[in-house]
């Protein structure tokens, strides 16, 4: 028996996961007393819910998704989206101790603590908002693409109208691998395939038809979110996380065992798979991922890494500095390690589909599918399900946070505990349903990643400084987040929403279609069409690489496919630092993918922090007294005990240069601090577990190699 497309046991399995979650939910729920236990747990989790909390907010199993989905497109290299905080894990030792010790709530009570206006907590408390809902546009997209594969029909009861979509689909790949080898195909199915790819590029073809609309997946699974979270609030998602991080590793590894017995193990692996795709920096000419773009993705991602929330969130609710450090930087490298689990199953994807899925996003959804037997399909969805509970979960935790406290408090203060916890719970399902919206509008979900990790930028530099240099001022970094602001976002969502626009030749411009010479190993494939004699051969073979929109996110498409002269129209967001760049004179049309996406990001990191620096010489200084307040309490240690911590804190305001001994860089405003034991030991181990992960993922990539 099946019930939309799943067999009965399956669907048992995802009954009673919905029925213990919302038991935790109610369970948890007697305990939440006040805002302290419902925004931050009452500040008393220690090292094991703090590892379970970062780990579920850095693992949700949507990178899964999203990660086999970029190495499905990019070869392995596509692994980088999610890999290249790799290098920031360090980073996280040093962090996380700032966000402790301000001892604040939320993010947007630093900007009014620091410079005592209330303007830029309440700009940060409505963009931030506004990023956190379109991550959860992004954990509604991945949840739903992963999950269609395993719910559809069956041929037999095809529409017409759904049989010619899935004929037009297994014609389109047909032309384009026989095009993709720089064959010519002659003018009747060069004609076909043009018009084939417009219905391609706008999503319209597909493999198969599935039971799952996103409306109706959509508002009932932000439903049960909601519904949990208002019960629970943050103690309740580090539950959920610690029992997602047992199911995270489960489906991150199950699919490896049956996915290398169906393609004939790891030589079998690298028999069908291009060599080029287990290049673990870089690729062939298609690729996004060099050396040199991989360098802007980590320049991007290291200043605008601290602008999120969850920062404050989890290393605020944590019983001591130690237990914060501990958390962040094991849940980081725990990640990382099934990251390469995820980029492993991207490559068997390649071997099983060749790269011919016209969405690559449910490519997860595909491999379980076709790989995993009744029952574990059940496990896959609850595994996907459970970590959307928990990104969004914790997600809205922090977003009604930033409503009650720094945007609805201000206008209404000196109302009860009860009635700002009314007011906190009621804004779970706002949040989640505008995620909602997003996520209909946005549908692809690298693109949601990538266009997340640019609005990290935009708090992500003035927080750093803040922390770092006392010449920071308030009026610069109002100057540098608004244009920032409207740089990353307002610009890329305006030409988007406007036809005249998103429908300009100029701006629909494409790269240039090349074809190139590589030598490679040959594979099954070669070897079937007599260009090699046998597997592993060097041969050298020509490959067309098609072109790409320079503008838009996800990519061009014809507005009307069935005509020839229809107007082209980009899709998602418009791409307003390489137009910069092209004022500025440079040939963006001759740009390749890792070109666009390195120019991109180094516009997007360097931008505000030219602006912020600028700016702030140019503008006074903020009051001494309360600049000198602020860096007396960073550099005071969080004590062991709630009263202890006060009167440490009490001495330090007493004395604002009681720490000054520990400046790096003394009589200056730089806040650098000196190392000790603690500081350099956890680096050092930070560091080497840097060198081990990249050891690991090059050494499984090489496994079965010739």
């Amino acid at each position: 028996m099946h019930l939309l497309g799943l067999h009965w046991l399956d669907a048992l399995v995802v009954v009673i996961y919905v029925i213990a979650i919302l038991s935790i939910g109610k369970m948890l729920s007697h305990g939440v007393k006040g805002q302290g236990d419902f925004f931050l747990g009452g500040r008393s989790l220690g090292k094991w819910f703090q590892f379970f909390l970062s780990f579920g907010t850095m693992t949700d199993p949507g990178q899964a998704t999203t990660t086999a989905s970029s190495v499905y497109r990019q070869g392995a290299g596509g692994a980088w989206l999610a890999l290249i905080t790799l290098f920031l894990t360090p980073y996280y030792w040093f962090s996380t101790v700032w966000f402790r010790r301000v001892r604040l709530t939320t993010m947007a009570d630093l900007f009014h603590d620091r410079f005592g206006g209330r303007f830029l907590a309440t700009l940060y408390a409505i963009t931030t908002i506004l990023m956190a809902v379109v991550g959860i546009a992004g954990g509604n997209v991945v949840a739903l693409k992963t999950l269609q594969p395993l719910m559809v029909k069956e041929a037999a009861i095809y529409t017409p109208a759904e049989k010619q979509q899935v004929d037009g689909y297994y014609e389109f790949v047909q032309l384009r691998q026989q095009r993709a080898g720089a064959t010519t195909l002659n003018p009747a199915a060069e004609a076909r395939y043009a018009t084939l790819k417009g219905y391609y590029d706008r999503g319209e073809l597909q493999p198969y038809i599935t039971y799952l609309h996103p409306v109706t997946f959509y508002v009932a699974s932000t439903s049960l979110v909601a519904l949990f979270v208002m019960l629970g609030g943050l103690k309740a998602s580090a539950m959920v996380d610690a029992i997602q991080a047992m199911l995270v590793i489960v489906i991150s590894f199950v699919l490896i065992p049956f996915g290398l017995h169906a393609v004939g193990g790891v030589t079998g692996l690298h028999a069908k798979v291009p060599a080029v795709m287990f290049n673990l920096f870089g690729g062939d000419s298609a690729s996004e991922y060099t050396w040199y773009s991989i360098a802007a993705l980590l320049f991007v991602q290291f200043v605008g890494i601290v602008g999120s929330q969850a920062n404050m969130t989890i290393a605020g609710s944590a019983t001591n500095e130690f237990a914060a450090r501990i958390g962040a930087v094991t849940g980081g490298f725990s990640k990382r390690f099934v990251t390469i689990s995820w980029a492993y199953c991207g490559l068997i994807a390649i071997a099983l589909f060749g790269l011919n899925l016209s969405d690559s996003d449910q490519v997860w959804g595909l491999l379980t599918k076709q790989l995993l037997p009744v029952g574990m399909i059940g496990v896959m969805i609850i595994g996907i399900l459970g970590g959307k509970l928990a990104l969004l979960g914790a997600q809205s935790v922090v977003l009604s946070g930033l409503v009650v406290k720094n945007l609805y408090e201000p206008l209404f203060p000196g109302k009860s505990e009860r009635h700002y916890m009314i007011v906190a719970r009621a804004t779970v399902p706002a949040v989640l349903a505008a995620g909602v919206a997003v996520g209909l509008y946005l549908n692809s979900v690298v693109a949601l990643l990538k266009f997340a990790i640019v609005l990290l930028v935009i708090w992500g530099v003035p927080i750093t400084f803040i922390f770092l240099w006392r010449r920071v001022t308030e009026v610069a970094v109002k100057v540098q987040v608004l244009a920032t602001v409207a740089l990353v976002a307002v610009i890329p969502w305006g030409v988007s929403a406007i036809p005249s626009l998103s429908q300009s030749p100029a701006l629909t411009l494409m790269t240039r279609e090349r074809v190139v010479t590589v030598t490679t190993a040959a594979v099954s494939a070669d070897v079937a069409a007599g260009r090699a004699r046998a597997e592993g051969e060097r041969i050298t073979k020509q490959r067309r690489i098609e072109p790409v929109s320079v503008y838009f996110e996800e990519g061009v498409a014809p507005v009307d496919p069935s005509r020839p002269d229809s107007p082209r129209q980009g899709r998602g967001l418009f791409r307003a630092e390489i137009y910069l760049l092209k004022l500025l004179g440079f040939d963006v049309a001759s740009f390749t993918p890792a070109q666009l996406m390195a120019g991109r990001y180094l516009v997007d990191g360097l931008f505000p922090i030219v602006l912020l620096i600028a700016v702030s010489l140019l503008t006074p200084r903020t009051d001494a007294r309360r600049v000198d307040r602020f860096y007396a309490r960073l550099k005071t240690p969080v004590a062991a005990t709630l009263a202890e911590d006060e009167v440490e804190v009490e001495k330090s305001y007493a004395e604002p240069t009681r720490f000054d001994h520990q400046k790096l860089f003394p009589r200056t405003d730089w806040e650098f601090t000196k190392w000790d034991r603690q500081d350099w030991l956890g680096f050092i181990a930070c560091c080497g577990l840097v060198g081990l992960v990249l050891i690991v993922f090059k050494a499984v990539l090489m496994l079965g190699s010739a």
